[in-house]
């Protein structure tokens, strides 16, 4: 193994991993806001919106992450709409993340119990205070671990956006194999980044599920 290889090659991966973190957590702030959204829609008593909720959900898990990120970047281009490759990588892994955090935050959700909704009527709270003011907390509590996971899966799911000119962790890998053709050395180490990054975040929602447990 080149040792001189890896150690050319980690600043630019670690930069790229920057890149990645970066990207997963704009994406995941973006797709909780929509989710919350799209999971209050799901919940409503108006077949409408429950319908819209539901249709978007089964368009967006129904459909490869990577056919979407594909439509984004290179097919909007074809009715006028050019987005950069970091526009279109958040707007692809936004919109498919919000998908799944929808179906998150509404089991969550519906996981309170409804003595509280009722109570909180009793006192004359109207139903977005309600959810604003004691469901959505108690709700974001319920759902730290899989959100976790949605957090942990999206980390890696950056990589596709690689196939969209975006560079993050695995494009600059692919650059950097084809600069060196030095596949063990180069693969391996953006290997070894994941598995630190996956870690980190892993321990870190771990640790935050603790304290809300003590808390709570």
């Amino acid at each position: 193994m080149d040792i001189l290889a890896i150690k050319n090659t980690l600043p630019i991966l670690l930069k790229g991993s920057i890149m990645t973190v970066e990207l997963t957590v704009i994406t995941i702030i973006f797709g909780t806001i929509l989710g919350v959204l799209l999971a209050l829609l799901k919940l409503s008593k108006n077949v409408a919106l429950r319908t819209i909720s539901g249709f978007y959900t089964w368009i967006f898990r129904g459909t490869p992450l990577l056919l979407q990120l594909f439509f984004f970047y290179y097919g909007l281009p074809f009715i006028g709409i050019t987005l950069t490759p970091f526009s279109a990588a958040v707007l692809g892994l936004g919109l498919n993340c919000a998908a799944y955090m929808a179906e998150i935050i509404r089991g969550g959700i519906q996981s309170i119990d409804k003595g509280q909704f009722e109570a909180a009527k009793a006192l004359g709270f109207t139903y977005t205070d309600t959810m604003r003011r004691i469901i959505l907390p108690q709700t974001f509590k319920v759902i730290i671990p899989p959100v976790g996971n949605q957090f942990i899966a999206m980390l890696k799911d950056t990589s596709l956006v690689s196939t969209i000119a975006m560079v993050e962790l695995m494009r600059s890998a692919q650059q950097m194999y084809a600069t060196t053709f030095k596949p063990i050395e180069v693969f391996l180490t953006a290997g070894i980044l994941y598995l630190l990054m996956t870690t980190i975040f892993t321990g870190a929602f771990s640790l935050m599920e603790k304290k809300l447990e003590v808390y709570g």
